[in-house]
């Protein structure tokens, strides 16, 4: 696979979008950037101004975009309700409705785009054309860019007749609690160099914020930026009242409201207005212009967290403030950075298009699309360039901490489009474990009971899943360390990867994963230096893994003792309840304990590598006694449970771990007898197998058999519903991340089956919040109860993806030759 150019043409942020999306949400990401900076069109399906756009809960955000023609007084609601404030009688203005051509999508953009007819006088002419483009970059060669808590909205419009966008925010976007008071001001920044431009800015926020503290889950510290090109006109004031004065002047008056309030006391709102010139001054008058506008909204926090460190409770700075101190400058970065930003985007956009395509359908293509701002939208970059970190919030299910096993099914996002940033989802964990702040010998659930406290659990009385969790880190440690490991850049797990400096930096810091050493590729500056790749990925794994194998190996030692025959625990469905000798469960914590196996062959402890793996191959031959039914259908539900069935998705980290060599060995070395100086004698041949280019011991022999794949697969097709696949034999709901893992598993014909089945619930589900992952499989699609939305573990959509880059490219065609697929 070709890693399709850096650079690109600015225009491709509406072309790209507008060449894709052929399934309907029922909700779409507009501004989604972290937990409390997620705002999105909850009616995605109907036009964008019969409600509001929403906070991910739920609850209103205000966000307003109207056009006006200066021709005939016209007045056109395009976002969220601003037309409450107008009259339908008014004899200055009139209110129109235009009409609404649909939605576009792809990974980082949302575009809406709306016709209005010409006036009267032009009746030949074409109608004028609006496109409101949302766009939340996904820039997986740059950590800078993607850890800036701001997005870019660009309208764009062609016609021949003129017209004037109005935007207005409210203080929604800063608080969760209509009550509080706010403050603003009008920030007006002059041009930097000659390349860049003058600026407006509002900034927003609480008079008295509350630092680190929640509404509704919404933040109740931070400021909100929003901010226009200086030639525009500007104006603060009651929402009635201003929206009322521009529909009948068409324009805003530059004035600021020095009142400061309640949010919903006398509506306080904050607004620009952009004139756009398009009428015609030749004979031609039938002619199209177009023109465009480009907004920016960011909302800045400082502290991001607080977290339990090694070295204590520590308030975490915003990973950006490291390269840009300043808000002020902030702003100014982000703005001017838009085609770059944009470029970086689309790049990975294209190529996400290509590949989910090339993987699945055109369905594939919209359902990742939808899934990738959300999976970064749980998330918070923080740290300093020698030590990163990113933090996650478990969203909508119970707002922990940087919970294993929602990082866990999130896992295959982090993998295809950057392996760096699941290496920092992981470390805050192994800090602070190595730090003894928890006191038990397996893994813990998560980090702090609710974001962004990440106070850790100090009594040991987190949620109990310690199958789970130690088996989620083990087989996502061992993933990240395969991550690192290739020869070449089209062996390597993610292709960009392979972009920036390829050299070892890693005496420079005493982390493995520092980055210190940003560059320019293309002509577009703070890349990332490359991750891994041949001897520098083999060091940069051992240095991860050698301060921290005391820890795996107790976790390790734990599943040991306790995974071939789980006692009564929850494992990461919770919401099922608890249950003893689960076989999905079991399977995980024997896979972990082969993983470990590797990591010791690693690090050359010989001894440690021989016994993990001989229980691992012990334990894996004595699960297929107790979790396989006897007619050897299917895996059951839990070893005791006779009759019952699972979706087996722990087959998945198998396939992805490379485990079943006689395909996926290829970057294995193979050392042929003639090539030692006895001349090949056996009896002076090597007592151990030499290792290869990835500084492990080569795997001879299947870990789990090729009919366990086989029998799984026949058994899911035999039990699909309207909407997908069941989670397992006690409720017809599904868990969708789940699903695409046993699919990637499976045959090409139940691949296929399922991804067509989600793709049919997501056009027709009546859930009303971002993508869910929890959904019934008849009925109407709807929430089953709990009501899980907007969460990251959405991020396993990506497991087709990911298993098809795992093992220097092999495993897809690994699991090809299981079921006699062909290309």
């Amino acid at each position: 696979m070709r890693l399709l150019g850096l650079v690109a043409a600015s225009s491709a942020l509406l072309a790209s979008a507008t060449e894709t999306s052929t399934l309907k949400p029922p909700v779409l990401p507009l501004i989604v950037r972290n937990p409390y900076f997620s705002t999105w069109l909850g009616n995605a399906r109907e036009e964008p101004w019969k409600k509001w756009p929403m906070f991910w809960t739920g609850s209103e955000v205000g966000f307003g975009i109207m056009a006006s023609l200066p021709d005939t007084g016209a007045v056109f609601p395009l976002l969220g309700r601003p037309q409450d404030s107008l009259r339908s009688d008014s004899k200055q203005y009139s209110l129109s409705y235009p009409t609404y051509k649909g939605a576009k999508y792809d990974a980082s953009t949302t575009n809406l785009t709306y016709s209005i007819p010409a006036p009267a006088k032009l009746a030949d002419a074409d109608h004028l054309e609006i496109t409101l483009s949302f766009l939340s970059p996904i820039t997986p060669t740059s950590t800078l860019r993607q850890s800036i808590p701001a997005a870019y909205l660009s309208v764009h419009v062609e016609g021949c007749f003129d017209v004037t966008i109005y935007v207005d925010v409210n203080g929604q976007w800063v608080s969760g609690n209509r009550g509080n008071i706010i403050e603003w001001r009008l920030h007006e920044q002059e041009p930097v160099d000659k390349k860049s431009e003058g600026l407006k800015t509002w900034k927003v926020k609480r008079r008295e914020e509350q630092i680190l503290t929640e509404s509704w889950d919404q933040p109740e510290w931070g400021q909100l930026h929003f901010t226009a090109p200086y030639d525009v006109r500007h104006e603060s004031g009651t929402s009635a009242l201003l929206r009322q004065r521009f529909a009948k002047t068409g324009t805003l008056q530059n004035e600021i409201d020095g009142a400061f309030r309640g949010i919903m006391d006398e509506e306080p709102v904050f607004a620009f207005s952009k004139s756009f010139k398009l009428g015609q001054k030749t004979k031609s008058t039938s002619a199209s212009k177009s023109d465009s506008v480009l907004f920016t909204m960011a909302h800045t926090q400082d502290p991001v967290v607080q977290y339990a460190s090694a070295r204590g409770l520590t308030f975490m700075r915003p990973l950006w403030k490291a390269w840009i101190p300043d808000d002020d400058d902030l702003i100014q970065y982000h703005y001017g950075d838009f085609a770059n930003a944009n470029a970086l985007a689309s790049n990975y956009s294209e190529q996400l298009r290509i590949d989910a395509y090339k993987s699945g359908s055109s369905n594939y293509v919209d359902i990742v699309a939808l899934s990738a701002r959300q999976a970064m939208g749980a998330t918070s970059f923080s740290g300093t360039p020698e030590n990163p970190l990113l933090f996650l919030k478990e969203i909508s299910s119970n707002g922990n901490c940087q919970t294993v096993d929602v990082i866990f099914p999130a896992f295959p996002f982090f993998l295809y489009t950057n392996p760096r940033w699941a290496a920092y989802l992981l470390e805050p964990l192994i800090e602070h474990q190595m730090s003894g702040q928890y006191p038990n010998n397996y893994s813990m659930h998560d980090l702090g009971y609710h974001f962004p406290n990440l106070t850790g659990h100090a009594d040991g009385r987190d949620e109990y899943m310690p199958v789970e969790e130690c088996g989620d880190m083990l087989i996502m440690g061992l993933a990240l360390v395969n991550s690192m490991s290739y020869n070449s850049d089209d062996e390597a797990q993610s292709i960009w990867s392979t972009v920036g400096d390829k050299t070892d930096y890693s005496a420079q810091s005493e982390k493995a994963f520092a980055l210190m050493n940003l560059g320019t590729v293309n002509g577009i500056p703070h890349i990332d230096d490359s991750w891994g790749g041949g001897a520098k990925g083999v060091k940069q794994a051992k240095k991860w893994l050698e301060p921290s194998y005391e820890l795996w190996k107790k976790w390790t030692g734990y599943l040991v003792e306790f995974s071939l025959e789980p006692h009564n625990q929850l494992c990461t469905d919770d919401f099922a309840g608890w249950l003893a000798l689960q076989t999905n469960l079991a399977l995980k914590g024997i896979v972990g304990i082969k993983a470990m196996s590797e990591f010791s062959d690693l690090l050359d402890r010989t001894g440690d590598a021989k016994d993990f793996r001989n229980i691992s191959e012990t334990y894996i031959s004595k699960w297929q006694e107790f979790g396989i039914s006897r007619d050897g259908s299917h895996a059951k539900l839990a070893y005791d449970w006779y009759g019952s069935w699972t979706t087996l998705y722990s087959l998945y980290a198998d396939a992805l771990l490379c485990f079943h060599p006689d395909i996926t060995n290829k970057s294995s070395v193979e050392t042929r007898p003639s090539e030692f100086a006895s001349g090949g004698h056996k009896d002076q041949q090597p007592l151990q197998p030499a290792k290869g280019s990835n500084g492990r011991t080569p795997i001879t022999s299947n870990f789990i058999p090729s009919s366990v794949y086989k029998m799984q697969s026949s058994w899911y097709a035999a039990v699909m519903q309207k909407y997908g696949l069941p989670l397992d034999s006690r409720h017809l709901y599904t868990k969708s991340d789940w699903e695409f893992e046993a699919a990637a598993v499976a045959s090409r014909a139940v691949r296929s089956d399922i991804l067509d089945r989600v793709a049919k619930w997501l056009n027709e589900t009546s859930t009303d919040r971002p993508f869910t992952d929890l959904y019934n499989t008849e009925g109407d699609g709807g929430f089953p109860g709990p009501n899980f939305f907007a969460r990251p573990v959405i991020g396993g959509h990506f497991a087709f993806l990911t298993l098809e880059r795992a093992c220097a490219g092999q495993a897809k065609s690994a699991m090809m030759g299981v079921f006699g697929d062909e290309e």
